[in-house]
């Protein structure tokens, strides 16, 4: 369910950045500077912690997808075609993003494994 879910974000956190500026007040989202670190970084703690939860033994291969994948988006933004702004500093969110999502995950499973042995 969690590989499920994971590719469902996926598809919804590339929409929403690689979506051409103004058609994103047409769907509700305005696009802010106050915030747009934390939703970088939410974005990719959500991302990694289902990444990880589906995906348990590939870890390694998961951090550098997401990294690659923040990078890559950033790129992209700061190509004509998109019309955003190209921000070092929102690749850095997208990764601080993805240790916090890899540690609630970590918790997670340590949290469900305890209470599973507690099981009669």
């Amino acid at each position: 369910m969690a590989r499920i879910v994971f590719l469902v974000t996926l598809a919804g956190v590339l929409l929403l950045t690689l979506l051409p500026a103004r058609f994103l007040p047409d769907l509700g989202t305005a696009v802010t500077l106050h915030d747009d670190k934390l939703q970088h970084a939410i974005a990719f703690a959500v991302l990694a912690a289902l990444g990880s939860l589906g995906w348990p033994e590939h870890r390694a291969k998961l951090i550098f997808i997401l990294a690659f994948t923040g990078a890559a988006i950033e790129i992209l933004q700061g190509s004509q075609l998109i019309g955003r702004d190209l921000d070092g500093f929102d690749w850095v969110a997208d990764c601080a993003g993805i240790a916090c999502g890899l540690t609630i995950a970590g918790w997670t499973k340590r949290r469900v494994g305890r209470r599973v042995g507690e099981l009669p």
